[in-house]
């Protein structure tokens, strides 16, 4: 299994022969141009993790990938709702890709404020027979799957602070892992959270950002 961090939310994931881009967003455009893509898969809604105007650029370079999103998304998107391959992804539900199986978890957002009301969220679970189990939660800390190899940390958002952060990480425990959700921290800033991560809990990161 392969990852490469595209820029804040967004990973392409290479598996027993399948390319998976997640969120593809509008904080970052390294995933831009992609092609060869069997599926994109997309956590929640909010434009930092689907970009409306650039993903029908990338649906029509991928016909061949399978679109597979939160299905609040698909409902608010007319670019998803015109797409022939998008389909709602909720909860609990599985996905399989020749070898691979993708199955959703959790099914809200994290609380950004009480004034603010919640949306939907799935993080996806990305498996295949032989590869590490892989986990990106989207937005939320709330769901701690079972037997994650490699995890997929959100480094900060309005919704989050170091000690949700800390805590999900050790609960996920997984081996290995790396930062995601950063598009709002600086240098210093990412460093902050990678180096405390890596110090006070069972997973130690290692950068995966791609070159800008």
């Amino acid at each position: 299994m392969r990852f490469e961090h595209l820029g804040h939310s967004a990973v392409l994931v290479e598996v027993a022969g399948k390319r998976i881009l997640i969120d593809p967003g509008n904080f970052s455009t390294q995933w831009h141009g992609l092609t060869g893509l069997d599926a994109v898969i997309v956590t929640h809604l909010h434009p930092d993790h689907i970009d409306p105007e650039n993903v029908p650029e990338l649906f029509g370079d991928n016909p061949q990938a399978l679109v597979a999103v939160e299905p609040q998304t698909l409902e608010t998107y007319e670019c998803l709702a015109r797409d022939a391959h998008a389909r709602p992804f909720h909860a609990e539900a599985k996905l399989r890709l020749g070898e691979v199986i993708i199955t959703a978890v959790g099914g809200l957002h994290a609380v950004i404020h009480k004034d603010i009301p919640r949306i939907g969220n799935v993080g996806f679970v990305i498996e295949a027979e032989g590869e590490p189990r892989f986990f990106h939660p989207g937005d939320s800390l709330s769901a701690i799957p079972a037997g994650i190899d490699v995890v997929a940390i959100p480094a900060y958002g309005p919704w989050a602070a170091m000690k949700e952060t800390v805590d999900f990480a050790r609960e996920v425990a997984a081996p290995e892992g790396f930062l995601i959700h950063d598009g709002l921290l600086n240098e210093r800033g990412w460093s902050l959270v990678f180096n405390r991560i890596n110090e006070m809990t069972p997973t130690q990161l290692t950068d995966r950002r791609h070159p800008a």
